[in-house]
């Protein structure tokens, strides 16, 4: 059973950093895109952060040069650096991952989702 399990939400001051994990279990996921998406309140869910199984990046353009992607096959965990923060970050924060034969820049085709983390950011 695959299973995502986000953590590292919480509360913080604009201008602040927080580091997202997330441990996937169930399979391996090395071949997979893992990503990150975030839904404010009364807005749709949004990718912020894509990375392919070689480490190629992407971002929204709201949090390019703030947030920074990664992960660690061998501990099968992606991680979500997130600096200078704003109040505009706030949201629920989710992990996700789609199989290799789904394009890893596209939005679409993710099919495992963790639970989510709360991200606060006050001003």
């Amino acid at each position: 059973q695959v299973q995502l399990v986000e953590s590292g939400g919480g509360l913080v001051q604009a201008g602040e950093s927080l580091r997202l994990s997330c441990a996937a279990s169930g399979r391996t996921f090395s071949s997979y895109t893992m990503a990150w998406f975030r839904q404010a309140p009364g807005k749709q869910r949004e990718l912020v952060a894509a990375i392919a199984s070689g480490g190629s990046t992407n971002y929204a353009d709201s949090v390019k040069g703030r947030f920074t992607i990664s992960r660690d096959n061998a501990k099968n965990t992606v991680y979500l650096q997130m600096n200078s923060l704003k109040p505009e970050d706030t949201a629920v924060y989710y992990c996700s991952t789609k199989p290799p034969y789904f394009s890893w820049r596209a939005s679409d085709g993710y099919n495992y989702w963790g639970q989510g983390t709360q991200v606060t950011v006050s001003s």
